[in-house]
């Protein structure tokens, strides 16, 4: 008795006993026997014995329990069963073609495809200006970009979602492999009538009774801020969170509270921002991806590009 699709030696959802992984090897020599309808004619396209198709397609229909071809002499034609199923089998292996030139063209050193994640605040002019300069010498690479934050793009890079990614912090765990690429420094953000506003410099401790407004917990910005006010020696009062950095300011803008914030990509009216002196307030930022797993030419060649930008990442 077969067993239905489940996990097993063939990979998820294909058990060994399961009608995909028993009948996949003679799908293609089934249709080749249907669109001759001439057993010998299909074995000479297919290069091999006109005995061993026959064999072949006999167990095919042994499995089947069904006469899928209707035999006269050396001829054959498709029973109405042998129709029903050719038309299923037709779509199946036009689908593995498809899907195997997809990764071979993914794979194309010249026109390949790299998917890269990175943090929302390094979407507006980080990423775009580095893949146009990576574009100069690669102009046909693909790209397909996921812009989201750092723990569900660590999750994404683990499930093979993603090549790449652009985070902080700089994850340290045994699967994967990171480098520090550049730093960026954090600043408080205040209304514009605050207080503080009329002061460049400040000390983070001097907003300690400030209500804040921060990034969800599970943002790479929110546990370098939760360690930071822990450093500056206290504990935050929250006020709002949310999950985008510009959505914040403009929150801040609204006089609802102040945030400590990578620099804007373009300057926000309402806000005053100001340097942290103490503690240091940064945050790094580098190139993530799976230790050991194989790459494709084009990822490698990004990959190479991006630690080729330590330093200079951000300018």
């Amino acid at each position: 008795m077969r067993r239905a699709a489940g996990r097993g030696d063939f990979g998820p959802d294909i058990a060994p006993e399961s009608w995909a992984a028993t009948l996949t090897p003679r799908l293609a020599q089934f249709v080749a026997v249907a669109r001759h309808e001439h057993v010998t004619r299909a074995a000479l396209e297919l290069g091999v014995p006109q005995s061993t198709l026959s064999r072949a397609i006999a167990r095919l229909e042994d499995d089947l329990g069904v006469d899928l071809f209707a035999r006269r002499g050396r001829t054959v034609s498709l029973t109405p069963a042998g129709l029903t199923f050719l038309a299923s089998v037709e779509r199946a292996l036009a689908s593995v073609e498809q899907a195997a030139e997809t990764v071979r063209a993914d794979a194309d050193p010249a026109t390949g495809k790299v998917a890269f994640g990175f943090l929302h605040t390094l979407g507006s002019e980080t990423v775009p200006g580095l893949i146009r300069s990576f574009r100069a010498d690669h102009p046909q690479v693909r790209f397909s970009l996921v812009q989201t934050y750092g723990e569900a793009m660590i999750e994404r890079l683990r499930a093979g979602d993603l090549d790449l990614c652009l985070i902080s912090p700089v994850p340290d765990a045994p699967d994967l492999a990171a480098r520090r690429l550049d730093e960026q420094r954090l600043r408080l953000v205040v209304p514009e009538e605050h207080p503080l506003a009329r002061r460049r410099r400040v000390r983070l401790a001097e907003a300690a009774e400030e209500p804040f407004i921060t990034l969800e917990p599970g943002y790479g910005m929110r546990r370098i801020f939760d360690a930071l006010c822990a450093e500056a020696g206290f504990r935050p009062r929250i006020a709002f969170e949310g999950e985008e950095a510009e959505t914040l300011r403009g929150l801040v803008a609204a006089g609802l509270g102040v945030a400590l914030l990578p620099p804007p990509a373009v300057p926000r009216p309402g806000v005053r921002e100001l340097t942290v002196t103490e503690p240091r307030a940064v945050r790094e930022i580098g190139v993530a991806w799976v230790e050991g797993r194989p790459e494709t030419p084009p990822v490698t060649a990004f990959r190479k590009f991006l630690l080729g930008r330590r330093g200079r990442l951000l300018a």
